[in-house]
């Protein structure tokens, strides 16, 4: 009961409801929120900090910033939220405000994408068929997935593409810049009440264990100093018996591609997958080839239980 208190006590202020309203709708940072309310860091500071303690927000560090989104687990804020009225003037302002950061936020991502050569697609820019292994992703991943963790979202495109399949799907990457389109491409399409993302290295995702029911890495291995050592880490968050599904690029000879677009390997062989993901606790369920100048390959995983590991 004390804990119901403390939570309807913080909500129960005007700029505070106006905060979970927003932070419902996405990830802000405070000088984001402090341009849609019109008020000052340090009193908004106070109240996303009240509203923190309460749990009825969380704090997202990344990098210089820290992000406030309602927590999947604030039901209380739902129920709140679903008594405002949508016509209510300030809120209908605020929505507003919220739309317009999104969009320079998104903008100036992509001018440091282009001052940085970043600003392509990777599927597009190695030639490779991207609707045949957007295909392939779907149909190796189940028909309803309870929380998906994608390692490495770039823009979010996987997020878009699994929103409607998932109950809860999140986004992890190391890219400020690349986080910044998902979370505009995510808020633009509606998305936000389901799709998160946040700043995290593969190799130390703060996550607790088996927590997710699939996770999915595409195009994100050929980039990794240690690809056990992420393997074994997305396996971590798996739930015994969950899906990881891994796509990347088959064994290549293109010198110029590890030099022109920063690969650390040149592809994969299933023999190495299959190794790395033993190591950490998931067998090979299936392969599956996408031909092409380059080929793809689609690893599909499953981890096995603590007592399959035991007796192995």
């Amino acid at each position: 009961m004390d804990h119901l208190l403390s939570q309807l006590r913080a909500a129960a202020e005007p700029t505070r409801l106006r905060l979970l309203a927003l932070c419902a709708r996405g990830a802000f940072c405070v000088t984001e929120l402090c341009a849609v309310l019109g008020q000052s860091q340090p009193r908004l500071s106070r109240h996303l900090k009240l509203l923190t303690e309460a749990g009825l927000l969380e704090r997202i560090p990344e990098g210089p910033n820290a992000y406030f989104q309602v927590p999947a687990s604030a039901d209380l804020v739902r129920v709140v939220l679903a008594r405002l009225p949508e016509e209510e003037p300030v809120l209908q302002s605020d929505r507003r405000q919220a739309v317009r950061i999104a969009a320079e936020r998104a903008r100036a991502a992509s001018d440091a994408f282009r001052r940085d050569g970043m600003d392509w697609d990777e599927l597009r820019a190695l030639d490779l068929d991207a609707s045949a292994i957007e295909t392939a992703l779907m149909s190796a991943l189940p028909a309803r997935i309870g929380a998906l963790l994608d390692i490495g979202t770039g823009t979010g495109s996987l997020l878009e593409l699994l929103a409607d399949r998932t109950e809860r799907a999140l986004g992890v990457d190391a890219s400020r810049e690349m986080l910044a389109l998902a979370r505009a491409r995510l808020s633009e399409r509606g998305l936000t009440d389901r799709c998160t993302v946040r700043q995290a290295d593969m190799y130390r995702l703060p996550l607790a264990d088996e927590g997710f029911d699939a996770v999915t890495l595409q195009m994100v291995l050929h980039y990794a100093e240690e690809p056990a050592a992420a393997l074994a880490e997305a396996a971590r968050v798996l739930r015994p018996g969950g899906i990881l599904l891994v796509a990347d690029l088959a064994p290549h000879g293109e010198a110029s591609v590890l030099t022109r677009f920063a690969h650390r390997w040149p592809g994969f062989d299933d023999a190495a997958l299959a190794g790395w993901l033993g190591e950490a606790g998931c067998a090979i369920a299936s392969v599956h080839e996408i031909g092409g100048a380059m080929k793809v390959r689609i690893w599909r995983a499953e981890k096995l239980p603590a007592h399959a590991l035991t007796n192995a």
